[in-house]
């Protein structure tokens, strides 16, 4: 019979990964208070975290299409207004990226209202728009609102509902313009239109492209509006028809290009703020797990003395770790989901002149969740090997001893 190897572990402790699990399952099962704490913990952390990041992704969202809804993807203009040009109406439409094109006009100006029937005169500045029928299928107003900024006629102005509320006119009501110019109008507001972006429906309005034409004296326009199939594509569509052309290619990323980096920003800002609760929770699974191996320093020097490595008494604490860190991640990824879930039933209101947005919806992407879990396993993980290396460091004669 061949003799024992003495450098050879027994065979029960060559189980690492079955005596490992038994072990930390045991040591887990003691502990449950503070076990329960330290997963409260980690899941408060990756419950905020979800919900913050998704409704930030709302707000960016709901303020991206409440923006398009009165603005085009794409702006082609002049830096001088130009007389119309067939020749580069057709090679627009002719692109596939572009689903719809309408010639349009800007100007400025300063819109009241006369006094009467009890009110006071109301009186705002605004940025007027003459359009033609085709704007309603550039831009992405309501159905009803749609067919009134097409059907608007010559002397008729549309405005925003924040711009009618500060001026004090609605539907039938007379307005007096003084535009750019100097030259004075007096128009009838047809209707009036709501995106859900306080800066665009405070201060936008929509006229018949020959009644502002006509007022300022000219037959030119200021260029064209494109409505596009994604407008993600816009830069590129833009350079591609201004490329050989007198115009100039204004994307909408472009115009809210400061607002939208300031929301990118604000995310990061958020999600490394809300990432130091799960720091804070991460610290919990380090004092959990050093707490342990101060308890089991005795137990850990028997098991070291009767033949465990260094390796198996490491996979226990990590073990252990994994545990609390895997239940904080699934408890707080259903709670994150749970409180997405019923904000999207109910949206936060908010004040519009304050957020430029009326209501704050969420969006949950998969992308967030992934960096979010690994991130929140990676810091448990972390915390956990710090009392795990200690633990294996633990000398048996000396503690026997």
């Amino acid at each position: 019979m061949p003799a024992a190897d003495p450098t050879r572990p027994p065979r029960s402790a060559r189980r690492t990964p079955d005596l490992a699990w038994t072990l930390a399952r045991a040591h887990l099962s003691r502990r449950r208070t503070q076990n329960v704490l330290t997963i409260g913990g980690i899941a408060v952390g990756v419950m905020v975290l979800i919900a913050a990041l998704s409704l930030t992704n709302g707000f960016t969202r709901s303020l991206i299409d409440a923006t398009l809804r009165a603005s085009p993807h794409l702006s082609i203009t002049s830096f001088t207004p130009q007389p119309r040009s067939p020749a580069l109406e057709k090679t627009i439409a002719a692109d596939k990226e572009v689903t719809a094109v309408t010639p349009f006009l800007a100007d400025k100006g300063l819109l009241t209202r006369p006094a009467s029937g009890g009110r006071s005169a109301g009186v705002d500045f605004a940025t007027l728009f003459g359009v033609q029928a085709s704007a309603a299928q550039v831009l992405q107003l309501q159905p009803e609102e749609g067919e009134l900024l097409a059907g608007l006629k010559d002397g008729e102005v549309m405005l925003g509902a924040a711009l009618a509320r500060s001026v004090g006119a609605f539907a039938g009501d007379e307005v007096r313009l003084l535009n750019s110019t100097q030259r004075r109008a007096t128009l009838r507001v047809k209707g009036v239109f709501s995106t859900g972006n306080y800066l665009i429906d405070s201060a936008y309005a929509f006229t018949n492209l020959g009644t502002l034409q006509a007022l300022q004296q000219t037959p030119n326009i200021t260029g064209y509006q494109l409505r596009l199939q994604d407008p993600a594509t816009a830069p590129a569509v833009g350079s591609a028809l201004t490329g050989t052309l007198p115009y100039s290619a204004l994307p909408w990323q472009n115009l809210y290009g400061t607002l939208l980096d300031q929301l990118a920003l604000q995310k990061r800002v958020i999600a490394f703020v809300v990432f130091l609760i799960v720091i804070v929770a991460a610290f919990g699974i380090a004092n959990v797990l050093t707490l342990a191996v101060f308890e089991k320093t005795q137990e850990i020097a028997i098991l070291r003395a009767i033949g465990a490595t260094r390796k198996l008494i490491t996979r226990v604490f990590v073990f252990e770790g994994l545990v609390l860190g895997f239940s904080g991640l699934l408890l707080g990824n259903l709670l994150g989901l749970a409180i997405s879930a019923y904000f999207t039933v109910r949206p936060f209101q908010l004040p519009g002149d304050l957020y430029f947005i009326t209501a704050l919806p969420v969006e949950v992407r998969l992308t967030d969740l992934l960096w979010v879990n690994a991130v929140g396993l990676g810091t448990t993980m972390l915390a956990a090997l710090i009392p795990a290396r200690r633990a294996a460091n633990v000398e048996p004669a000396r503690i026997i001893r």
